[in-house]
């Protein structure tokens, strides 16, 4: 595309944006607090002491593995830190990380190859971090003009090895010639060469660390907000749902089941400690029916019994599926026992038909006797098991909410640590 004289463009969209959006928004409406995303402080406390501990999950770029065990290492104290690891976390500047932390941590490591490349790498620890002190070093150690060094900068982006050889032959003469032995250019350039398979630019970097900064600030002074908006941005995956509820659980936050009665379509914000379910995030359930539900409990009040749901919530598309859904992973627990609601799911859904059906404005006193019954005699059944209801709940939420598998073990299991 830039062969033929065309201009290229990136256009990169994160969730984690709509995240932030959102959880701004709650903190707002919630605690009457207004939040300057453009004026957050720097140094909170808060926010790094939670990065150093590797409570990472829900952080723009430093949520993997192998992110959060090197922060653990380095403690990070500034957004200096946060924007070099965003930088170092790539194939080939990788290895980097590991001076960089031992440096920060012992100061007195910090050594330079030549004295210049000090006003260069002094906020690096002397490491090699981003392609602006790859470019800085070219024209102040090796003689480079800047459009030299754009060059070298392309060819370093592009990894094209006839062009990085004659980049070494360069830079090598042009280093020897401003001062350096040759045997302390043949070291920095195989550091520039490791930098090279990945390089960030410092403006890319510091947007990246950023945005990482502002998203775990807010997870870190806002946590139910902030967990409740990423829960909503993962809404209909389960997997990731689950892998956010443990992480909601780590940091002492509940996440309530779903309820007719009291859930939203998003996971909403109970408290300080507690999260509803969302309507939305139930598996194999449309959002239509959600909507419908949650506009017969604001245009009425809060249902009584299952008769009254079925009879209220005039939509079509509450079908059989969808309302298996609803019983099983616990949003009708308020009307009915599961075991009880599904052994008479044809009942219900006959029951609801003939509502749907009735127009809205038919009837009068004349015929009220022909309009259907509001209320329901459902027929006794076995409960359902806690593994039935266990099963259902993860299947359908992406995580337990009656309780876990092996509760019914935790005895047994207490007397093994015991032993142990």
């Amino acid at each position: 595309v830039e062969d033929a004289g065309l201009l290229k463009f990136d256009f990169l969209g994160l969730t984690n944006l709509s995240v932030l959006a959102d959880s701004i928004a709650r903190v707002e409406k919630r605690l009457r607090v207004k939040i300057d995303l453009d004026h957050l402080p720097l140094d909170d406390k808060r926010t790094f002491e939670m990065l150093g501990r590797g409570e990472t999950l829900g952080v723009f770029q430093l949520a993997s593995a192998g992110m959060t065990a090197h922060l653990i290492n380095l403690e990070p104290s500034s957004i200096h830190d946060i924007n070099a690891m965003v930088a170092l976390y790539r194939p080939g500047p990788m290895a980097f990380i590991p001076n960089y932390i031992e440096r920060k941590k012992h100061p007195e490591q910090v050594k330079y190859l030549d004295p210049r490349m000090e006003s260069i790498l002094k906020n690096s620890y002397g490491v090699i971090t981003y392609q602006d002190d790859v470019l800085e070093i070219a024209t102040k150690l090796a003689g480079y003009t800047w459009l030299e060094a754009d060059k070298f900068r392309k060819a370093m982006g592009k990894k094209i090895p006839v062009e990085m050889r004659a980049q070494k032959e360069r830079f090598t003469r042009g280093c020897i010639k401003h001062g350096m032995k040759e045997a302390l250019v043949q070291k920095l350039w195989e550091q520039i060469e490791t930098f090279a398979a990945y390089g960030f630019n410092k403006a890319h970097a510091a947007s990246y660390g950023n945005l990482a900064y502002k998203t775990a600030y807010m997870k870190a002074n806002f946590p139910v907000d902030y967990m409740a908006s990423v829960l909503t941005a993962d809404a209909g995956d389960v997997d990731k749902v689950a892998q956010v509820a443990t992480e909601c659980a780590r940091m002492g936050l509940q996440i309530l089941p779903p309820s007719v009665n009291a859930s939203q379509g998003n996971f909403t914000v109970v408290d300080d400690s507690h999260i509803r379910f969302g309507l939305y995030s139930i598996k194999n359930f449309g959002t239509g029916v959600a909507d419908s539900i949650m506009q017969a409990v604001a245009s009425g009040d809060r249902f009584t019994d299952v008769g009254d749901f079925l009879s209220r919530v005039h939509d079509r598309n509450l079908n059989k599926k969808s309302l298996e859904s609803l019983i099983k992973c616990g949003a009708l627990d308020e009307l009915g026992e599961r075991g009880t609601l599904l052994a008479d799911i044809e009942m219900l859904l006959s029951f609801h038909r003939e509502y749907t059906d009735v127009p809205a404005n038919q009837g009068s006193l004349f015929d009220a006797a022909s309009q259907p019954k509001t209320t329901l005699s459902l027929k006794d059944a076995p409960p359902a098991a806690m593994t039935e209801r266990l099963s259902w709940e993860k299947e359908l939420l992406g995580l337990y909410v009656s309780g876990h598998p092996l509760d019914a073990h935790k005895e047994k299991l207490s007397r093994q640590k015991m032993s142990i």
